[in-house]
């Protein structure tokens, strides 16, 4: 059995019920901790539908909160999911900003005790959403349509 993930009739993505009910209880979970919907429907008879309006500022939201985490452990929980909601914007035509719209200055969220007192923390940003953006790439070839 599958279920499908539309983008009106465009299916996003068709994973079995299993891979399908793990990641749609992460999302839930993530639109609780960034206080934003998902734009993700429910699953109704096997299809849900994805409000790209809605998604697009979710997984943008999604991947500035990556690149700011300093914590190493949040930042591992989140990376899968984060790289699996970009493979869907991808394909949703939705284009993601792999640049940091934040300030040097700009507070980190969920740091590591010992903070970085160093400028390091915005070059360690890039270097995490480079690898999301990498790890994405990797996982659509397994995200079937």
């Amino acid at each position: 059995m599958s279920q499908y993930f539309d983008l009106g009739e465009e299916t996003l993505w068709n994973p079995s019920n299993g891979p399908s009910r793990l990641f749609l209880r992460q999302v839930a979970l993530f639109e609780e901790e960034l206080g934003l919907p998902s734009g993700i429907g429910p699953m109704e008879n096997d299809e849900c539908q994805i409000d790209a309006s809605t998604f697009e500022v979710f997984v943008k939201a999604l991947v500035e909160r990556h690149r700011r985490t300093q914590h190493p452990i949040v930042s591992a929980l989140s990376e899968n999911f984060a790289a699996m909601a970009l493979v869907l914007a991808q394909r949703a035509g939705i284009q993601v900003n792999w640049t940091s719209s934040a300030l040097p200055n700009e507070d980190r969220v969920d740091v590591q005790v010992p903070a970085r007192t160093d400028a390091s923390g915005q070059a360690d940003g890039e270097a995490r959403v480079a690898r999301l953006r990498e790890k994405s790439h990797d996982l659509s070839r397994f995200m079937a349509r």
